[in-house]
C-alpha cells in the first residue's frame, strides 16, 4: 500500500507521496514513488504512483527512458498539454498490464494508478488521476485534491481545512498532516514523504523536499498537532447528560 496526494491551487501545485512498499509483514522496502520529468522554463511533470510496483516501475521506466526521443506515443517533452501527458501515461500502463498482466495474476493483482500534475508553458498547472484502466479524471475548482493509494485517513483533514484560496504552503502544511494521520492509523504507509511545492509559472522543481524519521520539522509538525488537538479537545464541553425524567 501507498499514499499519493495531489493538491491544485491558483497559486500551484503541492505533490506528495510515502515511500513504503511492502508484500507481505516481513518484505518491507522504501521506493520513490515520487518520477520528475522538466524542461528549464517549458515544462514540469510529475508522476506519483501507486500500486503494484514491478507494473508502476515498468510504466514510470519506459515514459522515463522514452524522454526526448521523439516517440509520439511515450516521449513527454514532446506533450504539447498536461492532457497529453495524462493520456500517454494511461496508454503505457495499459500496454504494461497487456504485456505483463496476465503472467501477473495467478500471484497477484497487478493494477497500478497514477497521480499526473505540472505545467507547460502556454497552459496552467493541471492536475489528473489515471485509474489502472488507463483513463483519467482532472481536478478542478470544485475538487482541488486528488488521491490515490491508502486514501481515507488523510481525507477528512483537507477536506475540512483546504481550499481553494489556501496559500501553496499552508496546502503544504496541510498535506503533512494528511499524512501523519495516515502513517499513525496504516503501517503499509512510512516515511520518507517526498513533497514538491510548485509556485506557477516557475518550471522549478528547487522547492522538492524528503521528510525522513528524525527530520526536525517532521517531529515538530507531529508534536504541535497532537498537542494542539488534545488542548481543543480539553477545552471543548462534554455532551449533556440526561436524567431518567428528562
Amino acid at each position: 500500500m501507498t499514499y499519493c496526494l495531489g493538491i491544485l491551487l491558483p497559486s500551484g501545485l503541492v505533490m506528495a507521496s510515502d515511500s513504503r512498499s511492502s508484500a507481505g509483514i516481513d518484505q518491507i522496502a522504501r521506493v520513490r514513488k515520487m518520477a520528475l520529468i522538466s524542461t528549464p522554463g517549458e515544462r514540469v511533470i510529475v508522476i506519483l504512483s501507486a500500486g503494484n510496483l514491478a507494473t508502476t516501475q515498468s510504466v514510470v521506466t519506459r515514459l522515463v527512458e522514452a524522454s526526448g526521443s521523439g516517440d509520439l506515443a511515450h516521449d513527454l517533452k514532446a506533450a504539447r498539454s498536461l492532457f497529453d501527458v495524462a493520456d500517454r501515461v494511461g496508454s503505457t500502463l495499459r500496454e504494461v498490464i497487456a504485456h505483463d498482466g496476465s503472467y501477473v495474476q495467478p500471484y497477484g493483482d497487478p493494477s497500478a494508478s497514477f497521480l499526473v500534475g505540472g505545467q507547460i508553458a502556454g497552459d496552467r498547472p493541471r492536475l489528473f488521476q489515471i485509474y489502472s484502466a488507463g483513463n483519467f479524471v482532472e481536478a478542478s475548482d470544485r475538487s482541488c485534491f486528488l488521491q490515490i493509494g491508502e486514501t481515507k485517513y488523510g481525507k477528512p483533514i483537507l477536506d475540512r481545512a483546504l481550499n481553494l484560496d489556501s496559500p501553496l504552503d499552508e496546502a503544504a502544511k496541510l498535506a503533512l498532516l494528511s499524512f501523519d494521520a495516515t502513517t499513525r492509523s496504516n503501517l503499509s504507509v512510512g516515511l520518507p514523504i517526498d513533497l514538491l511545492r510548485y509556485d506557477t509559472d516557475s518550471f522549478s522543481t528547487e522547492n522538492l523536499m524528503t521528510l525522513s524519521a528524525g527530520n526536525a520539522y517532521w517531529s515538530y509538525l507531529q508534536r504541535g498537532y497532537s498537542e494542539g488537538l488534545s488542548e481543543l479537545i480539553a477545552r471543548l464541553p462534554p455532551p449533556p447528560r440526561f436524567s431518567a425524567d428528562d
